[in-house]
């Protein structure tokens, strides 16, 4: 379920995409140095967007610097980091853990369960640092295998449980922003959800997995039903993100809460609807 919080590239300015990278390549070196190459394999944009959302709300002190690296080698590039990248380095390596523990399961990837014990020994280190958050975070994945493994079809439901993950990652503070940043993370871990059974509906009704989608599936109305959830979802993660006291960089957290986040939807909607019209056109 990661790849969904990202930028709109194309509706940045280069400055904002600078400072966006940088944040992106300051979070690459903390999993490195915290976690390895095993760690820094796990780097998510998703996080990123993580860090400058509690970046713009806290305001910490920041140390900014540059370097080459192996997917940048001939020139340097900008790093910003601070305290809530380290942070969001941490929560990076929890998801992935249970991430490739879920694969495994789902569909017996043995490069995914060799993967998941390679990142074990950071999990396990995690559990001291945040037993409170990893042990609720640990109790809502095993609640989602389970009705997973039920076929629970109650969308809400599936839903909301990913999206109390999400939640549990966006709160780092116990302060008067908490409520605010657990439901802004909720309604965000509902659209990654029900974004990610979308666009895997297809597969998973052929390869016979499991998909929360699958009652409304052929339903004429499929289309509209879909992105009239997933609207409602990003409007209370949005109305949650505009009551934050934010200034720094707002205009690209705007591009990923209004834009970024629709990009592979739209993504997939536009190839369907592309097949559909080509498949018509066959059998006329």
């Amino acid at each position: 379920m990661f790849g969904y919080v990202i930028i709109n590239k194309g509706d940045m300015k280069f400055r904002e995409f600078d400072v966006y990278h940088a944040y992106y390549c300051g979070l690459c070196r903390s999993l490195k140095e915290k976690y390895g190459l095993f760690g820094q394999m796990t780097l998510s944009y998703d996080m990123t967007f993580v860090i400058m959302l509690l970046t713009g709300l806290y305001e910490p002190e920041e140390a900014e610097g540059s370097c080459k690296c192996v997917a940048h080698p001939f020139e340097k590039h900008g790093i910003r980091r601070n305290e809530f990248t380290e942070y969001a380095a941490d929560m990076n390596l929890l998801l992935s853990y249970y991430k490739c523990k879920d694969d495994w399961e789902d569909d017996k990837k043995y490069r995914q369960r060799f993967y998941a014990s390679l990142l074990e020994k950071g999990y396990r280190k995690l559990g001291g640092k945040y037993r409170k958050k990893t042990r609720k975070i640990e109790n809502l994945m095993g609640q989602i295998k389970k009705e997973e493994e039920a076929g629970c079809r109650d969308i809400d439901k599936m839903s909301r449980l990913f999206g109390e993950v999400m939640a549990e990652v966006m709160v780092c503070k116990e302060d008067i922003w908490k409520e605010n940043l657990y439901r802004l993370g909720l309604y965000l871990g509902k659209f990654i959800y029900l974004c990610d059974a979308y666009e895997d509906i297809e597969k998973d009704l052929k390869d016979g997995n499991y998909n929360p989608l699958l009652g409304m599936y052929e339903n004429p109305d499929f289309e509209e039903e879909c992105r009239e959830i997933l609207t409602m979802m990003m409007a209370e993660c949005s109305k949650e993100f505009e009551k934050l006291p934010i200034l720094e960089n707002i205009e690209i957290l705007r591009n990923i809460i209004y834009s970024g986040v629709w990009y592979r939807y739209e993504k997939v909607r536009v190839k369907r609807k592309s097949e559909e019209k080509g498949q018509a056109k066959k059998n006329e």
